[in-house]
């Protein structure tokens, strides 16, 4: 059974006056009646008002009506972008997914194209007929659309995406964290969570990572990335981000797109290519002398799998990057005071360098992989003084620092995301 039910009366005309409220107050009843038992929340979606074919009759009047609207919430607004976010919203609040949509037939293809842009897989929707829910057929009949043409698509991207650009910044101003080490000739950078408009609280405010399995549709975190392209400078139209796997592999831009990878390189200007973290370290490269750049997202597993090295060595061979002259900066990623893993797996690390494990006889020691990655970085041959990881907030750990940052280790599955970027100036 549903959790959450919608009535979609959004522009509803009625056969005549007379029967305007009893055909609402018979609409919601059987509503009550067939749902009541189980959803936690009813919700009317409609304009300003709904009209009959002559005089308008407004949803708050009407005796018998009245009473029963005070148990459904209504959503008025003439924009279905804003409805359905609003709703959404709404859900949210009190961690509903599963929704009943009782929508008339002809909106049915029209109301599941604006759930698919704002709604994600967490979600699941069953649709009922409006017409179906009144046995005597007191509301016009009309076909259903089974198609949405080219178009019409268009032009529901574009009331999503003015919508969401209204919206104003959550958490304070957009923040990006930047290194002296990388000179202008690169756009870089890496995020911190506030200015976007992300709102579920583990996703708020500036998530830049839509999945399947969270609440922030793409929609929301396309809108997080152009407020960070229009900050830092960068055309959010030309960016790419790491299909992470935990691993070691790296996509040299150019070539065919592996399935997965943990690495970027690429020497093409205006181009930003993108590490994800929240808790694993984003890391970007670049080489002022050969205009190239990386990212690598280096976790504990891609930190032993040596991700950092197998993006400089990509540059180099693609490139003929210099060892001496490439810059690494590691972001924002979760300290050793937070991260532990069992002991097993920690022997690899202390086997590394014992400095990078502390407590290795408890069960669970804490692990360093900031600097696992600088001792391997510095193995590798990158010059020490070229290597930052100490600077402004880029050593804070993420899960010590809610108030700046995301944290897998700190907010469970449903955590947000953060970026490290670069891309060579046009």
């Amino acid at each position: 059974m549903a959790e959450a039910v919608l009535v979609d009366l959004f522009g509803l005309k009625l056969n005549s006056q007379q029967n305007c409220h009893q055909t609402l107050l018979k609409t919601l009843n059987a509503v009550r009646y067939h749902h009541g038992a189980k959803a936690k929340f009813f919700c009317i979606m409609c304009c300003s008002n709904i009209s009959c074919d002559h005089d308008n009759c407004e949803l708050e009047t009407g005796n018998g009506l009245s009473a029963l609207l005070r148990e459904f919430e209504t959503v008025s607004n003439p924009s279905m972008a804003a409805s359905l976010y609003i709703i959404k919203q709404k859900v949210d609040e009190k961690n509903l997914s599963s929704i009943k949509v009782i929508v008339p037939v002809h909106r049915k293809t029209l109301m599941k194209a604006f759930i698919d842009q704002l709604f994600t897989d967490v979600y699941s929707f069953e649709f009922e007929d409006l017409q179906m829910t009144l046995k005597g057929g007191l509301l016009k009949q009309s076909t259903e659309v089974n198609i949405i043409r080219a178009q019409e698509l268009e032009a529901i991207q574009n009331e999503i995406e003015t919508y969401l650009r209204s919206l104003p910044a959550l958490k304070g101003e957009l923040t990006i964290i930047t290194s002296p080490l990388i000179p202008d000739t690169f756009i870089h950078g890496f995020t911190t969570r506030t200015g976007g408009i992300s709102y579920i609280p583990t996703l708020s405010s500036f998530n830049l990572f839509s999945s399947s399995k969270r609440r922030d549709p793409k929609a929301v975190v396309q809108e997080n990335l152009r407020r960070l392209g229009k900050a830092a400078g960068f055309n959010a139209n030309k960016f790419y981000q790491i299909k992470t796997d935990h691993a070691n592999d790296v996509w040299i831009m150019g070539r065919k797109e592996p399935e997965s990878y943990d690495g970027i390189t690429t020497n093409q200007r205006g181009v930003t290519i993108a590490a994800l973290g929240a808790d694993c370290i984003p890391i970007v490269f670049a080489d002022p002398v050969k205009k190239a750049c990386g990212v690598a997202h280096s976790g504990w597993k891609g930190t032993l799998l040596g991700v950092a090295m197998a993006t400089v060595n990509a540059m180099r061979a693609e490139y003929g990057c210099s060892l001496e002259d490439i810059i690494v900066v590691l972001g924002p990623s979760v300290g050793p005071c937070c991260f532990t893993l069992p002991r097993e797996s920690a022997k690899a690390f202390h086997n590394l360098d014992p400095g990078c494990v502390r407590l290795f006889d408890s069960p669970n020691p804490c692990v360093d992989i900031r600097k696992a990655t600088r001792i391997l970085l510095e193995r590798g041959g990158i010059l020490p003084q070229n290597i930052q990881d100490q600077n402004q907030d880029l050593n804070l750990c993420t899960s010590c620092h809610p108030d700046k940052f995301f944290s897998h280790v700190r907010d469970g599955p449903n955590f947000g995301t953060q970026i490290g970027f670069i891309s060579v100036r046009e």
